[in-house]
């Protein structure tokens, strides 16, 4: 799939069918992501990747907009590193790269995905945190449950020329 083509079709996946992935479909995402851009190329970012089918069914009760992660073949917890870069605002930024990479690459690879925020929310990121056992330097960034698409979802164009403003507003 080309790239363009991938920006224009994507679609968050709420809906799976069950079946574990190939671990190369895995790696592939995890390498797109490591590809993202990061400032200062510090790529201050940790990824826990949940296939343990009770901890994704545990997931729900501790995000409640996550509750497809359920179906999910597995869900990728991504986390900000405060050793590698202390600023939250930065490491935030940095994470969204990476965050829009695994789903870009899961939908070139045929797969659904949806990204579900964790931060900033406090309580989300506690919980989070305790599900996975994270150390305290690590903050849960966003969860992406990825997976087979139950159906296939409609393509939008949801191009708006009233949101272009050229050299000033």
């Amino acid at each position: 799939m080309e790239a363009f083509e991938a920006l224009m079709t994507r679609r968050s996946v709420r809906n799976f069918i069950y079946q574990p992935l190939p671990a190369d479909y895995v790696e592939m995402m995890l390498r797109a992501a490591m590809h993202a851009p990061s400032a200062r190329n510090r790529q201050p970012w940790q990824f826990v990747v949940i296939s343990d089918r009770e901890i994704l069914k545990r997931i729900p009760a501790v995000h409640p907009g996550a509750e497809m992660a359920k179906e999910a073949s597995l869900a990728f917890l991504v986390c900000g590193d405060e050793t590698i870069q202390p600023d939250s605002r930065r490491w935030g930024l940095d994470c969204s790269a990476a965050s829009l990479s695994i789903l870009l690459a899961a939908h070139s690879i045929g797969l659904g995905s949806v990204w579900c925020g964790v931060y900033p929310d406090e309580e989300r990121q506690a919980a989070m945190r305790q599900l996975v056992a994270l150390p305290d330097h690590l903050h849960p960034f966003s969860l992406i449950p990825v997976g087979y698409p139950a159906e296939p979802l409609p393509v939008e164009d949801r191009f708006n020329p009233e949101k272009i403003h050229y050299n000033q507003f």
